[in-house]
């Protein structure tokens, strides 16, 4: 069926990797149960024994903070959470899991003036996680306690988090005591799997310009970008170069990540400025600067792992240190988003919409979390203004597009996916070009103009031919109106083999050999598309026809009537109904229609 479509990744260009085994061990590790807004858990289910634990011996007053903050918790509502559990641990002051439980809360809301003070009593009793002692450790730093940090540090265990984290920490606390070798050698320590080799490539080439060895930061920079160019690294490697009066270098740095990145608005008055003349100052100045941007980094490399609760964590400590990190507001403002709390999400966005390099994107995401707030009259005149802000750029004519195309405008939206293409330079789509010929193509599908929305779709495979959800959406196009069926089924074959779990992609599959009359075939794939997505009505309507061809009409009644009480659309509900009393003539010449994303 047509219903995968576009991913956040393919919109954005994000891309995660694979995890190795020690990046495992370590996000296990790492993980902080039942932080706010993560994995809920509900009473009898997952995660529900702590809860048990917090409220096992609670009084009347703390009982009813206790049950009302896990309420808002499992809500989404994680500032109430915290202010209620907090309250709840002030009637119970002993209970150690609902310390845990506060702290975590209010660590992961950003109140750090409530966290401190519990993390202190969660490491006291014996209880802390570590995100307490990584808290504790940055607020030394922050004030200048070195003592206290390396104390605190020497009771630290060395396996599971501290292989990442405490190298990390003792060498920006060293450099705080003005020790940059004793610091170099506590990196040596971060080895063994690729992303910490990286990182302590990054450290030793921040720490090494920091007190002036020119020449080991180079050659530790090139090292850091030998794998990959995050932009955060780029930016410091390229201050570095241009600071040393090496503005060539950093210019076919900044070029060789807008290659990678050709779409990206972050280098523009990055280079600008290069162009201008001048000297850059220091971004990272201090051993503060040098902490909060590691902890910063740990934080990043988890959420690219889809890890959200620790990274979340580590961001809070990160910002604790140095408030104003607009890398780290903007991973904040993503984590509640994806959470679902839009108004939470806008006001970090809000905070760095004037930064020179993520403001562009951060007011991007200022429009999404609009959107997803309900406000779409003032997300769309945002974008509005944006497009013509900056009439190069397609990105807020394609937001734009989406936006109405999610909630079924498809005209509005083709006009504004009309407009993004007349931008694209000398009318030839860039690297991610591929992304609004699709979203225009489901939009003119959405508008009953095939016939565009398939030269759409082959524009876009022609630049991006393996990608599941194109071959997906054309495969199914093409079956559900019974052309072109072999030519649907090589592609289908295709999807199914790039992603076997997807069972949208496995009931297209299995419509299209129920298009060319391969019954049992066609069976088996709708079967284990309705395993995969049980609740979706259009893959049980489908089902249901291929029971009926195979002769198994009690089984295809059952598969109609799921999907007449499943589907939200008047038709299918209709068509499922008119099966149900007459059953299906053979051959079916007329589908249910492709479900539109």
């Amino acid at each position: 069926m047509g219903q995968t479509g576009i991913t956040r990744s393919d919109r954005h260009g994000t891309r995660t990797g694979g995890r190795s085994a020690a990046v495992l061990a370590l996000l296990a590790a790492l993980a902080l149960p039942a932080m706010a807004g993560g994995a809920r858990a509900e009473p009898g289910r997952a995660g529900a024994p702590g809860a048990e634990a917090a409220a096992e011996r609670l009084s009347g007053a703390a009982m009813s903070s206790y049950l009302s903050g896990r309420v808002a918790q499992n809500a989404g509502d994680g500032k109430a959470a915290a202010r209620l559990l907090t309250e709840a641990l002030a009637h119970d002051p002993d209970n150690p899991e609902l310390l845990r439980r506060a702290f975590v809360l209010n660590l992961s809301e950003g109140n750090i003036t409530e966290a401190l003070p519990l993390a202190r009593r969660t490491v006291e009793a014996g209880r802390g996680a570590f995100a307490a002692y990584g808290l504790l450790l940055a607020d030394d730093i922050a004030a200048g306690r070195i003592k206290d940090a390396r104390e605190r540090l020497a009771t630290l265990p060395a396996d599971g988090p501290g292989r990442l984290v405490i190298p990390l920490v003792t060498a920006w606390t060293e450099v705080a005591a003005g020790n940059p070798d004793a610091a170099l050698a506590a990196l040596d320590k971060l080895d063994g799997a690729p992303a910490f080799v990286a990182l302590r490539h990054f450290q030793t080439a921040l720490i090494e310009d920091l007190r002036g060895n020119a020449e080991a930061a180079a050659a530790a920079y090139a090292q850091a970008l030998a794998d990959g160019m995050p932009l955060r690294p780029v930016l410091l490697a390229g201050n570095f170069y241009e600071r040393q009066g090496r503005p060539d270098h950093a210019r076919a740095l900044y070029a060789a990540f807008l290659a990678e990145n050709p779409e990206s608005p972050a280098l523009e008055r990055t280079l600008a400025r290069l162009e201008a003349g001048g000297t850059p100052p220091r971004l990272i100045t201090d051993a503060r600067d040098g902490l909060a941007g590691a902890l910063f980094d740990v934080a990043a490399g988890l959420h690219r792992e889809g890890v959200a609760d620790p990274a979340l964590a580590f961001a809070r400590i990160s910002l604790h240190l140095r408030p104003q990190q607009p890398f780290a507001r903007m991973m904040v403002g993503d984590i509640l988003l994806d959470r679902e709390r839009p108004q939470d999400a806008l006001a970090e966005y809000r905070a760095v919409a004037g930064d020179p390099v993520v403001g562009w994107g951060a007011r991007l995401r200022e429009a999404d979390a609009l959107h997803r707030a309900g406000q779409d009259d003032e997300a769309l005149r945002m974008l509005e203004t944006m497009a013509a802000e900056r009439p190069e750029r397609t990105d807020a004519l394609m937001d734009l597009g989406d936006i109405h195309r999610m909630a079924g405008r498809h005209a509005l939206a083709v006009a504004a996916y009309d407009r993004a293409v007349a931008r694209l330079p000398g009318g030839e789509p860039g690297r991610r070009g591929w992304v609004l010929y699709f979203a225009r193509a489901m939009s003119l599908e959405g508008e009953g103009r095939w016939p565009e929305a398939e030269a759409d779709l082959r524009r876009a495979l022609a630049l991006n031919p393996d990608h599941p959800s194109l071959l997906n959406f054309l495969g199914y196009g093409w079956a559900e109106r019974g052309i072109h069926l072999e030519e649907a089924r090589t592609m289908l074959e295709k999807a199914v083999a790039l992603r076997p779990d997807s069972g949208h992609i496995m009931d297209s599959l299995g419509w299209v050999l129920f298009r060319q009359g391969e019954i049992p075939a066609a069976v088996e794939k709708l079967e284990r598309a309705a395993e995969l997505e049980p609740f979706e009505p259009t893959i049980n309507d489908h089902l249901g026809d291929a029971y009926w061809a195979a002769g198994r009409r009690t089984e295809a009644r059952f598969q109609w009537r799921r999907a007449a009480q499943q589907a939200e659309d008047d038709t299918l509900r209709r068509t499922a109904e008119a099966k149900l009393k007459d059953g299906l003539p053979l051959p079916r010449t007329a589908g249910t229609g492709p479900a539109t994303p």
